[in-house]
């Protein structure tokens, strides 16, 4: 009896407990359906007058050229559009690229294969991407080919159909590699130009955005929007501190 009676109150206490995950085996907190990737999805919404103009001249342009100071947002809002631009089918791909320039000191040598050695230099791109997309998306696209990281010397000799083709801290490419950039435009792409001409960390006079971009603004069916200091989306401080530096 007495053994009967302490079962029952085991019972009856664990009955108690309230239970706060389901019990089955195979349940995860993130979901079958990932369901936490769906976030990603929603779409960005300009901060300022700038931004704004950037976003509508991307979305009416093949090709926008986006001048402005750090933190104004230039190349999140390209990677959102080509992101919505990829979701709504109206590309096939996406590709990314930027100059792999280190920012006034030596890195030495890099340990790993090509990827492992170019990761540093094209990690602010996977993490617009990644938080755009979600981490799985992500990997899946890279993966199976339809989102492509690659830096600007694997750029010479190609066609870009169908993509969306974002080019990243231009300020760091030379006169004749923004150009050969530009002329790998192909046919229902889409092309933004990114970078801060104050920003360079080439040798004086070797960045070719500033005169690329001053050619381009007579162009037909180019638009080159300009950022200033109203437009940084970081810290206030940021703002203050490059009107003074």
């Amino acid at each position: 009896m007495a053994k009967r009676a302490t079962r029952e109150r085991a019972q009856s206490k664990q009955e108690s407990v309230v239970r706060l995950y389901p019990s089955e085996p195979d349940w995860h907190p993130l979901g079958e359906d990932d369901s936490r990737d769906q976030s990603y999805l929603r779409k960005v919404k300009p901060q300022s007058a700038g931004q704004k103009r950037l976003m509508d001249a991307v979305r009416e342009h093949n090709l926008t050229v986006a001048l402005g100071p750090a933190g104004t947002g230039k190349t999140y809002l390209a990677i959102s559009t080509a992101v919505e631009a990829f979701e709504e089918g109206r590309v096939s791909r996406i590709i990314l690229s930027r100059p792999a320039v280190e920012a006034g000191e030596s890195l030495g040598f890099l340990p790993g294969d090509m990827q492992d050695k170019l990761a540093p230099y094209l990690r602010p791109l996977t993490d617009a991407l990644s938080d755009r997309l979600g981490g799985k998306r992500l990997r899946a696209c890279l993966a199976d080919g339809t989102i492509e990281v690659a830096p600007i010397a694997y750029m010479r000799g190609r066609t870009l159909n169908n993509a969306f083709v974002v080019i990243d801290e231009a300020q760091n490419c030379t006169y004749g590699q923004i150009k050969m950039l530009l002329t790998r435009l192909g046919w229902h792409s889409t092309m933004v130009l990114t970078g801060d001409p104050d920003q360079s960390d080439l040798l004086p006079g070797v960045s070719g955005l500033a005169d690329i971009a001053a050619r381009l603004r007579n162009v037909a069916g180019i638009s080159v929007v300009d950022l200033d200091e109203a437009d940084i989306v970081r810290h206030p401080l940021v703002a203050s501190m490059l009107t003074v530096l």
